[in-house]
């Protein structure tokens, strides 16, 4: 029988942001080692860290030592080289850009974590990689990773919505922490944006939670409106100080909100609840620690997911109605890029009118 020939490295069109607002296009040979593949992004969206690199909102010292590099960790693609049996080219495949440091660097990265942490790894070693924060993300037209960080899309999930799932795993890797609670717990996700959405979707979709379990609370009446699957509440409307308990709370919402979202979660937690902090900020935040003590909350911080977090949400998104919770999200159209400087105007654009829907990007290579 004869042996289909594969190419060990491949040229790579990248996309790399040098300085804020500037990027430049280069080729670079990247090698694909054996049990990696190399992938064509087809689809990918922006993340408000992406905006944060492109704008220089992140710290000078942080900036100097992660640029350049191209941007972009939340995307699908074709694989189109694979030196794996369980990944063939042709196939749909979601990058995931969590590289473990067990796959990079074998035999390194393991065993960092005290024995009680075991099973998070793969977020915490100081050997992995995580694709556009410090190393090239998916704004290139081949990228090669290990062959486990190219999950197959199943047939029936669109594009569209596949290529959530980046965003939809982080969510599903800080539930995965309190799968046990969740399934009595009542339930408060602070947050309408999308990480406050899609949190609270997972909730539902994943978990089974409803109104009667679950609330979404925010601060912009249309956006709020948005989540059906859950009761609602106007920020500055409720009364914390007097409300009804909750034995888990989510905050989502970052930046400047970061402050009043995790003080008001724990004036409605539960004595022994938990505190789950999800939302990004660069400023440190003060919280009420007299009644995290008082209380004796449980605080505990998650931001990124591995390999196995997205077969649960993989396996949600094949089901109809989780389909159309996250059509919510898409925007009404895609933005191509075919050269560079779609790229950047499509940056520019998402920096200067961010938006509750995500902007997604179709690659034209």
């Amino acid at each position: 029988m004869e042996t289909k020939s594969v190419n060990t490295a491949v040229q790579s069109r990248v996309y790399r942001l040098t300085k804020p607002r500037e990027m430049e296009e280069i080729t670079v040979e990247r090698i694909i080692p054996e049990g990696f593949v190399a992938i064509e992004p087809t689809m990918a969206s922006i993340c408000h860290a992406d905006l944060r690199y492109f704008t220089g909102m992140r710290r000078p010292e942080a900036l100097a030592k992660k640029l350049p590099m191209a941007l972009l960790h939340e995307g699908i693609g074709t694989i189109v080289e694979s030196r794996d049996a369980s990944r063939q080219p042709g196939q749909r495949a979601v990058i995931v850009p969590n590289i473990p440091g067990r796959l990079l660097n074998p035999g390194q990265g393991v065993n960092e974590l005290p024995p009680f942490r075991a099973g998070w790894e793969d977020n915490y070693s100081s050997h992995g990689a995580f694709l556009g924060s410090g190393n090239d993300g998916i704004a290139q037209d081949r990228l090669v990773i290990p062959a486990a960080c190219a999950i197959p899309i199943p047939d029936h999930i669109p594009d569209e919505i596949a290529v959530l799932s980046e965003l939809c795993s982080v969510s599903t890797q800080a539930l995965s922490r309190v799968e046990n609670e969740l399934k009595a717990a009542t339930v408060a996700v602070f947050g309408d944006g999308p990480v406050g959405y899609l949190t609270a979707a997972m909730v539902h979709h994943l978990h089974g939670l409803d109104e009667s379990r679950l609330r979404v609370f925010g601060a912009d009446e249309a956006k709020l409106s948005q989540v059906e699957f859950a009761s609602r509440a106007m920020v500055q409307d409720y009364d914390f100080a007097n409300a009804e308990k909750v034995d888990i709370a989510i905050e989502c919402t970052g930046g400047r909100f970061s402050e009043s979202a995790a003080n008001q979660a724990i004036d409605i937690l539960k004595p022994g609840g938990i505190l789950i902090l999800m939302g990004v900020t660069e400023e440190r935040v003060p919280i009420n620690t007299r009644d995290v003590l008082e209380k004796g909350l449980t605080l505990f911080g998650s931001s990124r997911s591995s390999i196995n977090d997205y077969y649960p949400v993989l396996e949600a998104m094949t089901d109809p109605a989780c389909q159309a919770t996250l059509r919510k999200l898409l925007p009404d159209e895609h933005k191509s890029i075919l050269r560079l400087n779609d790229f950047v105007e499509v940056m520019e654009e998402a920096s200067n009118h961010r938006d509750w829907k995500k902007t997604i990007l179709e690659f034209k290579w």
